[in-house]
């Protein structure tokens, strides 16, 4: 079976790393800067840059509600720092969080550290924390997977997996891995229900609702 088709938004922010990675692993890579480069994508990566910049593209381009209907379908979802930001409500509004922006503070204070992020294998993986967000509010339905200094910083809800470092800097591709493993069972059509069976477990959320929120922030 040929290796997932995953797509990398690549209005803004370090997308090119993401697709970096990616293919190290074996994937198909598709930078996404309009609807039509959704079209086959059996995973996303939202990288981190700018959120309101990313924000300004994705309502130029019309993005938002394609996005949404993919999400709502079990799409496999990335996203990382700013990734993280634009899904939560204030933003896409497709996870039941919400970011607080620069939360560890401006990139003079960037860092790296080991983090353990529960269900992943292998034990802790290193870090790299550039402006980055924590997770100031989740609901219910979000599975808090990592925290540093009592603060959520990595977390999954359905096929939605949000870390607030860069995933894309480190030498450790596990994160990416999931992913990856998240859109080979998309692609054999197990859809939201297969991750379930992954490494990590959580509660989803109706498709009805992840278009709600969609329709309400962008």
């Amino acid at each position: 079976m040929a290796e997932p088709l995953v797509g990398v938004l690549a209005l803004q922010g370090d997308f090119e790393a993401h697709a970096r990675v990616l293919r190290r692993l074996g994937a198909a890579v598709r930078e996404v800067r309009v609807a039509a480069d959704l079209d086959g994508v059996c995973g996303l990566v939202i990288p981190g840059g700018e959120s309101t910049t990313m924000t300004l593209g994705v309502r130029r381009e019309g993005l938002a509600e394609p996005i949404a209907a993919l999400v709502g379908d079990g799409l496999p979802v990335l996203g990382s720092c700013a990734g993280l930001i634009m899904l939560d409500r204030a933003h896409l509004g497709l996870m039941d969080i919400l970011a607080q922006r620069n939360a560890f503070g401006r990139q003079i204070k960037s860092f790296e550290a080991d983090v353990a992020v529960a269900g992943l294998p292998g034990g802790p993986l290193r870090a790299v924390f550039i402006r980055a967000p924590w997770i100031a509010e989740h609901g219910p339905d979000v599975q808090v997977l990592a925290e540093v200094d009592g603060h959520p910083v990595a977390a999954r809800q359905g096929q939605m997996l949000v870390v607030a470092f860069h995933s894309e800097l480190s030498d450790d591709d596990r994160v990416h891995e999931l992913l990856l493993d998240w859109a080979r069972r998309f692609v054999a059509g197990r859809g939201r229900g297969a991750a379930a069976a992954g490494v990590i477990s959580t509660r989803g959320r109706s498709a009805e609702r992840t278009h709600r929120l969609a329709r309400r922030h962008v």
